[in-house]
């Protein structure tokens, strides 16, 4: 899996490509954990990412949580086998996600 960031003021953008799983899972989780103080906005972009796993859902949950205090999370133009992960998990209802279009 690729991890891509960019911090622009207070947002933070991280585009992910290729599979979340447990072995990338820690990936994304340094990515975030080393660029989210003074974050005020997180935005996931998930256009390239072709498979999430329980353990990127986790990543996700916690950076939710972190956000809530801070500010907010949106994840984006999530591909259709990934918003599927998001509805069996019962994900969708309790995160801003957006499908790809």
């Amino acid at each position: 899996m690729t991890v891509t960031t960019n911090l622009d003021g207070t947002k933070l953008t991280v585009a992910l490509e290729g599979k979340l799983g447990t072995t990338s899972a820690p990936e994304l989780e340094n990515a975030v954990k080393n660029n989210i103080s003074g974050v005020t906005e997180l935005v996931l972009d998930m256009e390239k990412l072709e498979y999430m796993a329980s353990a990127g859902l986790r990543v996700l949950l916690s950076a939710a949580k972190v956000m809530k205090k801070q500010g907010s999370m949106k994840i984006v133009k999530v591909t259709p086998a990934v918003m599927d992960v998001f509805t069996f998990t019962g994900m969708a209802d309790m995160l801003d996600i957006e499908p790809l279009e």
